[in-house]
């Protein structure tokens, strides 16, 4: 189930910053959510992604617990390109609807990231994810 807005255990995060420019995504607090939350920062106006799009986008992933990034396309300099079928659940899930030229916040339970195996250093297990996403093209 994909919830728009808020949680009721807790605030999502606020995200500033100029679209198409790194975002600042402030430290969570409280619990984080048990389902996926969804937040258009900005509504787009180009094509609409589709569970079946390839995507050029840019990210900044934080984790919920540590808020700190674990990931981030603007730190590497270039944008990522990748079928949205290829991604974590939690992606698959909270990009269809998207249109290019937006920014979406994505908020996502263990469940549909990482789970309990984490990925890597940066992603622990069991960590929620906070994702920003600016939807640059759909193919």
């Amino acid at each position: 189930m994909i919830n728009e807005g808020q949680s009721s255990s807790s605030s999502l995060p606020q995200v500033s910053g100029e679209i198409g420019k790194e975002p600042t995504i402030a430290s969570p607090t409280g619990n984080p959510p048990t389902s996926l939350q969804k937040k258009d920062i900005l509504v787009g106006n180009g094509k609409e992604a589709l569970a079946t799009s390839t995507l050029e986008v840019h990210y900044k992933l934080v984790t919920w617990s540590a808020g700190q990034i674990a990931d981030s396309s603007w730190g590497r300099g270039q944008s990522a390109t990748f079928p949205l079928s290829g991604v974590i659940a939690g992606w698959q899930e909270g990009i269809p609807g998207m249109k290019e030229g937006g920014r979406r916040l994505l908020v996502i339970p263990p469940d549909l990231g990482y789970g309990a195996t984490g990925a890597g250093g940066a992603i622990g297990p069991n960590e929620t994810l906070i994702v920003v996403v600016d939807l640059i093209s759909v193919s």
